[in-house]
């Protein structure tokens, strides 16, 4: 039966590549004013900063101090947490700046201390769109839906030397976004379902002693590299996981007793080919047939291309790096006060932001929030003004 709803549109920009491949033709035609060449994938919401931590240093945490949240970051880091064991929380609004008020993510996640040297951790992300009234093509009610995402990690962090560990990531992931709806996909009505898949990160993670008062750590990082999402019977019609490569550094000072710094910088890539683009001397069926090549591209082989194969060149591939910047500091390790910026070039998106933060620390437990300020009117982040709120619990500190 076909089946309609406004909701539905947004999902569809959500989950049908001809959406994207249209809109993609529109501004490469320059009815946009501008050449820009947006990378979608499936599921975006596996890069979104589940803890209020690294959301108030503008998204940077590929280094940042190892804590409850490092499967996301950086899985390796876990292995130099000083704690026994904790868990940690998040509760995120979504789209809040456009009066939405039953759409969130949620974050859970827990790590153990194996022995000296390693530890695991595990982790569940979910996302719900709220619940949708479903129509059928005359307005009659069909009942309720509430379409959701989620993904079940599993890590393990071992330190190979006093300095530097490695870390392994297991991931499950669902996304069930139309019920089995049959949705139009601009050429005809298509039967969709849930969409699975599994994925797995790889992370490394140095830290070293300045002097007494001063540490380094560098980071690298790639997460949700695996299988892609099908959300019908077309192969043609699969989805890229946002695989991710992240690299950054921290640098902090212990300038006495009770006042302490935190730098991060993070440099973030999309492991992901960059979709064709056409122009006034390129045909829409040629277009078409560019983009079907790009959809039955391999995972492997789009990782390794998405350094190189960006239609403008160098000079495009360098705009897909996303740079995020915080600094952060501490009072006797109970206060804590952070502000950050990310910055995305325009024609990938153009999402630029400030961001500010706070956090206390009271024996086990821990409590941060997170502020994002846009910059830009364009690239807009289902974030803007919104209040995120991340609850940890720490045990047995062994320092």
């Amino acid at each position: 039966m076909r089946k309609n709803t406004q909701t539905l549109l947004f999902l569809l920009a959500l989950i049908c590549p001809m959406v994207s491949m249209a809109q993609s033709v529109q501004q490469s035609t320059g009815l946009t004013g501008q050449t820009k060449n947006y990378i979608s994938t499936g599921m975006p919401i596996l890069l979104i900063a589940p803890d209020a931590v690294s959301a108030g240093l503008g998204d940077a945490g590929v280094a940042y101090e190892p804590n409850a949240y490092s499967a996301h970051w950086n899985n390796a880091k876990y292995a130099f947490i000083d704690q026994k064991f904790g868990f940690s929380t998040t509760y995120t609004p979504w789209l809040k700046n456009l009066g939405i008020g039953d759409m969130k993510l949620l974050y859970l996640g827990g790590f153990s201390r194996i022995n000296d040297r390693s530890a695991f951790g595990g982790s569940i992300t979910y996302f719900s769109l709220g619940e949708i009234n479903s129509t059928d093509g005359e307005g009659n009610s069909l009942g309720t839906f509430k379409p959701n995402e989620f993904a079940i990690d599993a890590t393990y962090s071992l330190k190979i030397s006093d300095n530097l560990s490695l870390g392994a990531t297991g991931r499950f992931i669902r996304s069930d976004l139309t019920n089995g709806m049959d949705v139009n996909d601009g050429s005809g009505y298509t039967t969709t379902k849930p969409a699975n898949s599994v994925a797995a990160d790889i992370g490394l993670y140095y830290e070293n002693k300045i002097d007494k008062s001063q540490e380094f750590a560098l980071g690298a990082f790639i997460s949700n590299l695996g299988a892609k999402l099908s959300y019908s019977d077309d192969d043609n019609d699969k989805e890229f996981l946002p695989a991710n490569l992240r690299i950054g550094g921290r640098y902090s000072n212990e300038i006495d007793n009770f006042n302490k710094v935190n730098l991060v910088l993070d440099f973030n890539k999309l492991l992901v080919p960059t979709p064709p683009i056409t122009d006034g001397g390129v045909t829409y069926s040629d277009y078409y047939a560019n983009r079907l090549e790009y959809n039955n591209t391999g995972v492997m082989q789009g990782a390794i291309q998405s350094f190189y194969d960006a239609p403008g060149g160098m000079r495009e591939e360098l705009q897909e790096i996303q740079i995020s910047a915080g600094a952060e500091y501490w009072y006797n390790d109970f206060l804590a006060v952070r502000a950050g910026y990310f910055y995305e070039n325009a024609n990938k998106g153009g999402r630029q932001y400030f961001t500010i933060g706070t956090g206390i620390r009271y024996n086990k437990l821990g409590l941060d929030v997170a502020y994002l300020i846009p910059t830009t009117k364009i690239g807009n982040n289902p974030l803007t003004n919104t209040l995120r709120i991340s609850l940890s619990i720490d045990f047995a500190n062994e320092k």
